[in-house]
């Protein structure tokens, strides 16, 4: 059983003797422990990343850029070690689990060529004898708060950007999730990246509460639920820190009547099945053309009563475990009050024996858009069907949620494209695609589904505040 240490100030430090057990959630057996750190861990931590920032920040940005180039390859070379640790904490397959590791070193890659680009503005001016300048710098220190679902992919989403523009960044992992973000600290320590510049620590929630509202830090981003949302734009009031959230989603997928049904199908039941639908912007509900909805209820049944569960690092063709054994509990309970409040199982919704908090792939038929299942997100394997008239009806449904994070629509009409895609009332929508978050857009949610947002040149932005020049002559 491994045994990790926390990272601080460009050094593995000496474990304190609290630690925190990580398990398989395939085998329900523990495969780590990792350090629960204290608050004295959390303020050497900080202090740590805010004496790197000062000089950090004062390097060009291309040296910045050249550091994060070295991270990049070091992630890369290393994807192999970080996905083994990926694969044995989350429930993920050895290879999916590597991928993330390497797509992680190419969202690093791609920040790292924003060095020449973090531009400011020359602002007219009333007067001929004055120039205004707008000028963009870093906001400091940036607590980094990671989840347990893509934590490796999301740890380098959030930091690459805060580095590149200055900022020097604390990362708290999940719990759930922790020993790959320790690989990834390795990564860093054999790229050469500045003492104090990254630090990654595990701890338990009240310590991580102490971590959000030490001064010096000037930005908390989150990818989290709602409530976890709540919670950090608490912790901001301490210090005014800026947050950026990433919070719930209930993904819409609306079906029309021209749309390849068979293509439709195969996509919604891949995006609602991969790592078990523990992905914010999965597929959560599905809006069916009446024309087209028996038929196409009959496709879903068919791929879903298809999708088998059990350990992938065993077969990796299989559908894995939700992370934790509460997740699976809730999950089950919402299905069983869905099917109290009229929705009819088309298949799944069973408790599987045994070890593992498995769950099968559950498709829900007769849906209303009033019941839980399908205003409430389920972060799990489970797809309700609601079926619909016309295609203001399907907009209407859509939009009539607490959650505005990610859409989609299956459609050969590019009437109705444009249609939707200019009202529905979400941060992204993908049109005969399901998500699938390319860093070079913005993944940033309305509604309830968060604050700012993640990727791209705007992404980059969060990490940034403004100075205003104003220059006489």
């Amino acid at each position: 059983m491994r045994t990790d240490r926390n990272f601080i100030d460009g050094r593995f430090a000496d474990a304190s003797s609290a630690h925190i057990a990580v398990f398989d959630p395939a085998t329900e057996q523990q495969v780590a422990q990792v350090p629960a750190a204290n608050e004295a861990d959390v303020r050497n931590a900080v202090e740590a990343a805010a004496r790197a920032q000062r000089s950090w920040a004062r390097l060009p940005a291309i040296e910045r850029g050249e550091h994060l180039r070295r991270f990049a390859e070091a992630l890369e070379r290393n994807a192999d070690r970080i996905g083994a640790a990926l694969a044995a904490e989350s429930g993920k397959s050895l290879a999916d689990a590597s991928s993330e590791a390497f797509y992680a070193g190419q969202i690093t890659r791609y920040h790292a060529e924003w060095a020449r680009r973090i531009e400011g503005e020359v602002i007219p001016s009333d007067s001929t004898d004055e120039t205004i300048l707008l000028q963009r710098e870093p906001i400091g220190v940036v607590a980094a708060l990671i989840p347990f679902n893509y934590p490796v992919y999301t740890f380098l989403r959030k930091v690459a950007p805060a580095l590149i523009t200055g900022n020097t960044v604390v990362v708290r992992p999940s719990n759930n999730t922790p020993t790959s973000a320790f690989e990834i600290a390795r990564c860093a320590e054999e790229a050469g990246l500045p003492a104090g510049v990254l630090n990654v620590l595990t701890m338990n929630h009240d310590v991580a509460a102490v971590l959000c509202q030490q001064p010096q830090i000037g930005l908390i981003t989150l990818t989290g639920s709602v409530g976890a949302g709540r919670i950090v734009l608490d912790y901001c009031k301490a210090n005014i820190a800026k947050p950026s959230l990433e919070l719930g989603g209930k993904t819409p997928a609306i079906i029309e009547a021209d749309a390849d049904l068979e293509k439709a199908a195969t996509a919604i039941v891949a995006s609602k099945t991969t790592h078990c639908g523990q992905l914010c912007t999965a597929i959560e509900r599905v809006y069916v053309q009446a024309s087209v909805h028996d038929r196409f209820l009959a496709l879903l049944r068919e791929k879903m009563a298809t999708v088998r569960i059990g350990n992938r690092a065993e077969d990796a063709s299989l559908m894995g475990p939700l992370q934790y054994g509460r997740a699976r509990t809730d999950v089950h309970a919402k299905v069983q009050r869905a099917l109290a409040e009229g929705a009819v199982l088309e298949c799944g919704g069973v408790l599987p024996e045994g070890a593992g908090h498995f769950y099968p792939a559950t498709l829900l038929s007769g849906c209303r858009q009033d019941m839980e299942i399908v205003q409430e997100e389920i972060f799990g394997p489970v797809l309700p069907v609601l079926s619909y008239e016309t295609l203001d009806d399907a907009l209407a449904m859509a939009n009539d949620h607490q959650f505005g994070l990610s859409s989609v629509l299956f459609t050969e009409n590019y009437r109705n494209a444009m249609k939707v895609a200019n009202h529905i009332e979400a941060g992204e929508i993908y049109i005969n695609r399901t998500p699938a978050d390319p860093y070079q857009g913005f993944h940033a949610g309305w509604k309830r589904s968060g604050l700012g947002g993640d990727d791209g040149k705007h992404g980059m932005l969060e990490f940034t505040q403004t100075r205003l020049v104003v220059l006489k002559f």
